[in-house]
């Protein structure tokens, strides 16, 4: 019988993202999801609320972290994964094809020198990997669309989607970034669809309205049912063209072009100057104003 993780959400308001701790109950081995590493892009200031909760959370459980994992490289938040792995004794990984998002992202910001072999990891997962926590299976989904390196952890009846898709009401997420594809995005919130109806998915983020609480996702039949996007009778065509032109519609993420910098570097900051202070490159002009 395949053993079913217990899973804790904890939400970052500021940007209405999703992290996650899970665990095995029997052997209280655990990982943690896509952590946050707080950026106040006004003051250039970083903190570590969020990193504190968890940190918090997994001491008072007992939980004994083995993995620090990320799902992609994130453009609307900063990663925590360096530091949490350091106080947890932790390994890091992430999808082996976060070295084309590297190569991408090195060109763009001119930093040629910035290693693009994935070395800031511990691991690079390929599709079709599996690993164990515990007693519980980890299965690694390719999903690409939202970046050139998503994938997607499937843990018994869990699975960590991270930004594909939303809410069912909000439908998914959008597949404009550089390296992004409408059409892939189709093909991997698919193949998440096709997982057993039960499935718990939990997403990369929500932003609920006024007066309503953020959900940390659905179950696969909740969104073959219910989703506005990806529903069962929707067409890829359809899709696409829907997808596309939302996306056309959308502010790049306020953090992108800082976040990336630092989540390229596997959750760290550029390299110190002579001053000790580190520095974010913002390459002018190089995106089109929306």
């Amino acid at each position: 019988m395949t053993a079913n993780p217990i899973v804790k959400g904890f939400w970052d308001k500021p940007t209405g993202s999703w992290q996650y701790v899970f665990h095995d109950p029997d052997t209280m081995k655990g990982a943690v999801v896509d952590p946050v590493w707080d950026y106040d892009h006004q003051a250039g200031a970083t903190t570590l609320g969020n990193a504190e909760k968890i940190l918090d959370y997994v001491k008072a459980e007992g939980i004994d972290v083995e993995w620090v994992l990320d799902t992609h490289p994130h453009a609307d938040h900063f990663s925590s994964a360096v530091w949490l792995a350091e106080k947890l004794g932790a390994k890091r990984g992430i999808g082996e094809r976060v070295r084309k998002v590297q190569s991408l992202w090195a060109e763009i910001y001119n930093t040629p020198e910035l290693p693009q072999d994935g070395r800031q990891w511990d691991h690079l997962f390929a599709e079709g990997e599996t690993f164990r926590i515990g007693n519980l299976d980890v299965k690694v989904m390719l999903s690409t669309g939202h970046t050139l390196a998503s994938i997607t952890y499937v843990v018994g009846d869990a699975a960590f989607v991270h930004d594909t898709l939303m809410q069912p009401e909000s439908g998914t997420s959008r597949a404009d970034f550089p390296g992004g594809s409408a059409a892939e995005l189709w093909d991997s919130i698919r193949a998440i669809l096709d997982l057993p109806a039960e499935t718990r998915l939990f997403i990369g983020h929500d932003y609920p309205g006024e007066g309503k609480e953020p959900q940390t996702g659905a179950t696969v039949a909740d969104h073959r049912k219910h989703n506005k996007h990806v529903k069962d009778g929707i067409t890829r065509e359809e899709y696409i063209k829907t997808r596309e032109a939302r996306d056309a519609t959308l502010p790049l993420p306020k953090l992108m072009l800082a976040a990336l910098q630092v989540n390229i570097r596997g959750g760290r900051k550029p390299e110190a100057e002579a001053d000790g202070r580190s520095y974010l490159k913002i390459p002018l002009d190089y995106f089109e104003p929306r």
